[in-house]
């Protein structure tokens, strides 16, 4: 009997890969979409305008390959992050790529590899094992406490006993949505000896007084910073991702990129939204006070939301989060099935779709609706 073309796929697929199911979050049409953190306002109008004008710039010229160090793009990172996050930055020390989580394997395609190690503290962004593992690199899976906490002496003594060439912190974390202490960065760079990126996808949304790595880059050569403009930029769709570090790291991410990797309609795009960042950020500030109210009711319901810096919520306390997840589901409200023991986590929307949310998971639970 014939080989299946199921077995033979199977058979010449790297061993590691047999059997696994590839990353992704359900697509599904409902009235309510809280499941994959996006930002829940659409781009502006005025912005919009001037994206279209951007690229429309770009078309008649298509027939010629894009810049291919985006120095347009590069300078107006660094003018964002200045004024952001008051950071001294060179455009030799940001790079950028088509989502942070091509910025991420273009790391590891250069610091990680065969017979080299990554380290993860998890529960974490799962897309830091599947880009190792893809990039051939072995993947550590490092423990938080009870709480999803990570300590100083915890994360020094996993680093140190793991010795990886490649470290992961994350902060805000997702799926839990805390921000790291920097002294656990701190002592991070200390205990290894590799790179060390900390990716700060959601860091916008914050709360006041956390410090972004970035502010420790002068000081720590092998420190990586990495951000996105998909979250609080509300660019989800063009797929533009960046981050900042020394200039000789940016030097090695240059050989492994593919030639003209970002393309000329993408820098275009993503040069417009950084010129309008004010009007894109505006919304940020309401995205976390529906953060915060999420915290404040399912506290009060009893539940147990992780307090957050980022534009999701954590929360426990559920005896059978699958079950509660699918009734929320034919409630027309998808947030996210993680599948962290009693756990559920949810994205913050606008009032409405926070208010409906709410409103879906009183009627699953049972619980006090006035309270919403």
């Amino acid at each position: 009997m014939s080989e299946s073309n199921a077995a033979l796929v199977q058979r010449l697929l790297r061993p590691e890969f047999r059997g696994q199911q590839a990353y992704g979050a359900p697509q599904l049409d409902v009235p309510v979409q809280l499941n994959v953190n996006e930002n829940s306002y659409d781009v502006p109008p005025v912005v919009a305008a001037s994206i279209i004008e951007s690229i429309e710039a770009e078309v008649a010229h298509l027939n010629r390959y894009p810049d291919r160090e985006f120095s347009a793009l590069r300078k107006g990172l660094v003018d964002y992050l200045q004024r952001q996050d008051g950071v001294d930055l060179d455009v030799d020390q940001v790079w950028a790529a088509n989502g942070s989580n091509e910025v991420l394997q273009h790391l590891l395609m250069a610091f990680g590899g065969p017979t080299r190690r990554a380290l993860g503290f998890v529960p974490s962004y799962s897309m830091h094992e599947l880009i190792s593992r893809a990039t051939g690199t072995e993947w550590i899976a490092a423990r938080r406490d009870a709480g999803f906490d990570l300590s100083v002496r915890d994360a020094v003594q996993q680093v140190r006993d793991a010795d990886p060439d490649v470290v992961f912190l994350c902060s805000p974390n997702n799926p839990t949505g805390t921000a790291m202490n920097a002294e656990v960065i701190t002592a991070v760079l200390e205990a290894s000896r590799g790179i060390v990126i900390t990716d700060e996808a959601y860091f916008e949304f914050a709360r006041e007084g956390t410090r972004s790595a970035l502010h420790l880059l002068a000081e720590h050569p092998r420190l990586v910073v990495s951000r996105t403009m998909s979250k609080a930029f509300a660019f989800a769709g063009a797929r533009v991702g960046y981050l900042a570090a020394a200039p000789e790291i940016i030097d090695g991410l240059r050989i492994v990129r593919l030639p003209y990797h970002l393309s000329s309609l993408t820098q275009a795009a993503a040069c417009a939204a950084l010129a309008h960042s004010e009007a894109l950020l505006s919304n940020v500030q309401a995205l976390k006070a529906q953060r915060d109210r999420i915290v404040d009711v399912l506290a009060a319901w009893g539940l147990s939301p992780v307090p957050s810096d980022s534009n999701f919520v954590l929360f426990g306390g559920l005896d059978d989060a699958s079950t509660v997840w699918q009734a929320l589901l034919d409630r027309g409200v998808l947030i996210r099935d993680l599948h962290i023991a009693g756990h559920l986590r949810v994205n913050a929307g606008t009032p409405e779709e926070t208010t409906a949310f709410l409103a879906a998971l009183a009627d699953v639970l049972h619980l006090d609706a006035s309270l919403i």
